[in-house]
């Protein structure tokens, strides 16, 4: 299983993103491996937005209505870890959204997160691998 952080996602669906096509061949690997953050949607639709556009943020909610990703809605426990390791990590300033990807990662027992942020993901010593990095 691998948990996707907001970068991944923005890289896997913007062909302009110079990390598309190592995200894309990790994607169309095992996209049933995927696993999306509900923490995560709104953050990815409103950098859709912003760049490439609105139409590029329609086609992925799409995508996501037709069950092209497996959305983790999460568990109560899911803020309250996020929340701890944004205390516990002041410094990295990792907020809510990061937070609730190592949560679900950790309680699925994930083998990796796909992430470009090894600023707050890297820094976190987490026992996951971090792909594209780890790959």
């Amino acid at each position: 299983m691998i948990v996707a952080d907001t970068g991944a996602l923005l890289a896997l669906v913007n062909t302009d993103d110079s990390h598309h096509e190592v995200i894309r061949t990790l994607w169309e690997s095992n996209p049933g491996a995927w696993v999306v953050p509900w923490a995560v949607l709104p953050e990815v639709d409103h950098l859709l937005r912003r760049r490439p556009g609105a139409r590029i943020a329609r086609l992925f909610l799409e995508d996501v209505v037709d069950g092209q990703f497996l959305v983790e809605n999460g568990e109560p426990g899911d803020i309250a870890r996020a929340a701890a390791l944004d205390a516990k990590h002041a410094d990295l300033g990792l907020g809510l959204v990061d937070g609730v990807v190592v949560a679900v990662a950790e309680r699925l027992r994930a083998e990796a997160i796909a992430t470009l942020d090894l600023r707050h993901f890297g820094a976190l010593g987490l026992p996951f691998k971090l792909y594209p990095r780890d790959l």
